[in-house]
């Protein structure tokens, strides 16, 4: 097996300079908007569930003050089970953490997140793939804005393909940051990735 690179991973995004993000608001503010247009706040109730029904902040977790609350990262692959990444856990174990994937397969990336207390615009979630200290790989995967709720969300990234041959295999580590318009870091993190010939 191929030693792991100890290197520190950088994950800072690079700014697009035609996009600019909305101005945030706060639920308050999106609830007093257009309240004479009876649709649109039906529309916003069902968008904003609790919070639009005037029961209070959505608060999954009291004692974490993060508007974003990153749960897991699992691996998807048609005609097996997922494999699943605790992202609770302290960073220095995920970090040890490891995914082996034969090589060649197509793969998505599932990340599983709880939104509270406020609406979060434009997540976004950026990995960066390396081998021995070299980028070979980069990803920014968009994944939306998202009102606060007692319920689990979840995004796919699009497919990618397995590095195949034999030069290809082995470990590469990889640094990955969920992170909005704001650019709030919800969550940065390190694991891996072991490419074999086949599966364990």
């Amino acid at each position: 097996m191929e030693e792991e690179d100890t290197h520190n991973v950088e994950t800072e995004l690079e700014d697009d300079p035609h996009y600019n993000p909305p101005p945030e608001k706060s639920i308050d503010d999106i609830l007093a908007a257009d309240k004479e247009d009876a649709s649109l706040q039906q529309y916003k109730a069902t968008l904003l569930g609790s919070a639009a029904a005037g029961t209070g902040a959505v608060v999954v977790d009291e004692n974490d003050p993060r508007k974003v609350i990153v749960k897991a990262l699992a691996l998807v692959v048609e005609g097996r089970e997922d494999v699943t990444m605790d992202l609770t856990e302290d960073l220095s174990v995920i970090k040890t953490k490891k995914f082996v994937i034969k090589e060649g397969i197509k793969f998505r990336i599932r990340i599983d997140f709880i939104v509270q207390r406020e609406i979060v615009h434009g997540l976004k979630y950026v990995q960066k793939t390396y081998r021995a200290g070299i980028n070979v790989d980069k990803m920014t995967h968009m994944v939306g804005s998202y009102a606060p709720k007692l319920d689990l969300y979840s995004t796919l990234t699009p497919m990618e393909d397995a590095p195949s041959g034999m030069m290809k295999r082995g470990t590469y580590s990889v640094g990955s940051v969920f992170t909005d318009d704001d650019k709030t870091e919800h969550l940065k993190w390190e694991w891996s990735i072991e490419i074999k010939k086949d599966w364990d």
